[in-house]
């Protein structure tokens, strides 16, 4: 540790070799190009203008119906501004990056763990790695209060919040060697903050990655062409990453191209694989069987060379990720379609909604999770992408850039979901034990509601189902296959009409797939997955301190013996899903983002710290604020679930109503319809009950630890940093997607 004043290395410390070419732009020329001129004050006018007049359409003027374009031009110009602005004055104030100063990926390379990695690419693998089920799946959940909340968080949320973790978290951590989160906390809140924060971010690695694995098993259940589709990923991808190692080396390109195109076979063929007597046969899988095949998949994965398996849908999953959500966005201002979802909608104001049970506050915003903000980034922003970043100028881009390319996903499967027709929209995101599971059950419930202008038909579920391939769209809980049917729904009008709705609906299918599976088992440049693999890191961390031989990560064994710990912990919660009378998602979902929101609290308690004892007392709040909000959002969230007398609500009251129920000797009781189901809720509601009193436990301890470490560098004046000496850099690189003049100039030097 050294003195708070060390943060920014002396002239002395950095002495360039003068042998060398420049390693970083000087900063009167970085000044220099940073004035403004009449063409830059036109086009942040006109930004800023089109920003204010899309943000009017949608919550001033709100219409009987609102185009869907301006949800786009809301979010971009919003981002646009955000990055601009808010960002620099972060970098201006707390970071203070010094390109002069030699990262960790530059110190340390060897090849393995610590690469210096192109900021393009590096931009990709990190996007990769923290766009899973959240931003795909909570904004679709969300839409039953109305498009307004939903909307102004997710844009505004990930200016103020999410972008702000993600940027301070990588920064810090690339200081500090590409320490993890919980080695952070360890360093800067002290033994009890440090330990609290470990084994909260463990239980709910746990809990997140089984809820991404459930949304998988949700879009694929009964259906034959989804199975087939991303059946076929797996060897693909192990075609692709035997010809880029010893076919083709280094034709990254070339290799993609050829993935490309043959994810579209697997599409294509799968509508004709599922017409088909044996097709149908063979990948008519319940979802209980897939979900054993995803954990299976899990495992091997994970044990696998990274070259062979995990690369290869890296390519595929970046490709499609950023590819798809811009192709999406440009069709939506192309097609226009008009948004008849009210602003505020009957559910808003509501605790016993149909897809989400809680009122709008707090729980539209655990139910976004990750569209906003998303602690299970914390985890990839420390410990993993710190360690390939190549300057540190380039941890904007990554960290405050990556994540606001996530919340547009989260707006574009928020328009996806709203673009339906409503009625659809709930008959697809009701549980099967609301709906029965049938046409019929669905139209009866969905007209119970008793929602304005919706009237359902059973010939609108038969058709819609039929138009996109599929047996039925009754009870498609997870959000996945709805944001699917609304992507198939806009393209169609763009590319191929009615005759390729099936084509579009099974490509965001395996879209969807790709999306999350490489959030389950993969990380860019190692050998095991980003989720599984951070638990697994951690768990080897905390084992090695009574078997010290665990701490070696090259050691076999260990790693095999606690990823299947952590594929067993994951995969336990996932069959309890599936398996769930209540609906599965409709109940663990709000677990999910109660947990992710938490782990983003603790992760900002942590930067909190670390901020107040570099000194930058004027610009706390900055981290304070979203720290502040997450906080009262997630432990009112917590509360709701633990204290609620609501059965619908509150875990434990449903937890004791099912367990009266059997003691009375009741044989069924509300959707559980046997004996074994009501013992399942039971059994269910426990364990769901017991782990959010211990995540808000955990929670609060590592935020009144961080609390007591910032008044404390508060009295002193600062506090003792923990950052890695500083080394001078022997290399240069732009720290934006496009070098700028300067940047061009000590380019052709090098």
């Amino acid at each position: 540790p050294t003195p708070s004043g060390s943060a920014t290395a002396s002239t002395d410390t950095l002495a360039q070799d003068p042998n060398l070419p420049p390693v970083a732009v000087p900063e009167e020329e970085r000044r220099r190009e940073s004035r403004w001129t009449p063409a830059k004050i036109l086009l942040w006018a006109a930004i800023a203008l089109l920003g204010g007049v899309a943000w009017t359409m949608l919550a001033i003027v709100r219409g009987e119906t609102v185009n869907a374009m301006w949800f786009v031009f809301a979010a971009v110009c919003t981002y646009l501004i955000g990055y601009r602005f808010y960002s620099k004055v972060i970098e201006r104030h707390i970071t203070k990056p010094d390109d002069r100063r030699a990262t960790p990926a530059e110190v340390r390379a060897d090849g393995k763990d610590y690469v210096p990695t192109d900021r393009r690419v590096l931009y990709g693998h990190h996007f990769a790695a923290i766009a899973g089920a959240g931003p795909l799946v909570g904004p679709v959940l969300a839409a039953q209060m109305g498009y307004l909340p939903g909307t102004i968080w997710i844009i505004v949320g990930v200016v103020l919040a999410g972008a702000v973790q993600d940027y301070l978290v990588l920064f810090f951590s690339m200081r500090r060697g590409g320490r993890t989160i919980g080695q952070m906390a360890r360093d800067e809140l002290g033994r009890i903050g440090g330990t609290a924060a470990m084994v909260a971010a463990l239980l709910i690695m746990i809990i997140i990655v089984a809820i991404l694995a459930l949304v998988v098993v949700n879009a694929l259940g009964e259906s034959p062409w989804g199975v087939f589709s991303v059946s076929m990923t797996i060897p693909i991808a192990l075609f692709m990453g035997v010809y880029l190692r010893y076919i083709r080396p280094g034709r990254i390109t070339e290799v993609s191209i050829i993935g490309f195109v043959l994810l579209m076979f697997a599409i294509i063929g799968g509508g004709w694989v599922a017409s088909t007597d044996w097709g149908f046969a063979m990948f008519h899988l319940d979802r209980t069987t897939i979900a054993w095949g995803i954990i299976i998949y899990g495992f091997v994965a994970a044990v696998l060379p990274v070259w062979l398996l995990l690369a290869p849908r890296d390519y595929l999953s970046t490709f499609m990720k950023i590819g798809v959500i811009v192709m999406l966005a440009g069709a939506v201002v192309l097609v226009r379609p008009e948004i008849a979802v009210p602003a505020f909608s009957e559910f808003a104001n509501s605790e016993l909604g149909p897809v989400v049970t809680g009122s709008l506050f707090p729980f539209l915003f655990v139910t976004i999770a990750c569209g906003a903000l998303s602690g299970f980034h914390a985890l990839i922003a420390s410990g993993t992408t710190p360690k390939l970043v190549e300057k540190e100028r380039q941890t904007r881009v990554i960290g405050y850039g990556g994540m606001l390319m996530e919340s547009f996903v989260a707006i574009m499967a928020l328009v996806a979901a709203i673009s339906l027709d409503r009625g659809i929209y709930f008959a697809m995101n009701s549980s099967a034990a609301a709906t029965g599971g049938t046409i019929e059950g669905a139209v009866a419930f969905v007209n119970s509601l008793g929602l304005t202008g919706v009237h359902l038909t059973p010939d609108m579920l038969s058709s819609a189902a039929a138009a996109v391939g599929e047996e039925s769209i009754v009870s498609r809980t997870g959000g996945a296959p709805t944001l699917a049917l609304g992507l198939a729904h806009i393209m169609q009008q763009l590319f191929g009409g009615a005759a390729l709705a099936g084509f579009w609906y099974h490509f965001a299918i395996m879209f969807e797939a790709l999306f999350i599976l490489t959030a389950v088992e993969q990380k860019p440049g190692k050998d095991v997955s980003a989720g599984t693999r951070v638990a697994r890191f951690m768990l080897q961390d905390s084992i090695g301190n009574v078997v010290p031989k665990f701490k070696d990560l090259s050691w076999r064994p260990g790693v095999w013996i606690c990823t299947g710990l952590m594929v067993a912990g994951w995969g336990a919660i996932l069959i309890m899903g599936v398996t769930d009378p209540l609906g599965g998602i409709n109940t663990l979902f709000p677990l999910f983002g109660i947990a992710n929101q938490l782990l983003a609290a603790i992760a900002l308690a942590v930067v909190l710290a670390i901020v107040a004892k570099r000194g930058a007392f004027r610009w706390l709040w900055i981290v304070a604020l979203p720290l502040a909000f997450a906080a009262v959002v997630t432990i009112t969230a917590s509360a709701y679930k633990i204290f609620s007398p609501v059965p619908q609500v509150g875990y434990w009251a449903n937890h004791f109503a099912f367990k009266d129920a059997l003691a009375a000797g009741e044989t069924s009781f509300g959707t559980a319809t046997s004996v074994e189901a009501m013992d399942a809720v039971v059994r269910n509601t426990f364990v769901q009950g017991t782990l959010s009193i211990v995540f808000v436990v955990l929670s609060i301890v590592v935020i009144v630890a961080s609390v007591v470490v910032t008044v404390r560098a508060i009295r002193h004046g600062g506090g003792f940093d923990t950052e890695d000496p500083a080394v001078p850099s022997r290399r240069f690189a732009p720290s934006g997607f496009l070098a700028t003049r300067a940047e061009r100039a000590i380019e052709a030097q090098w």
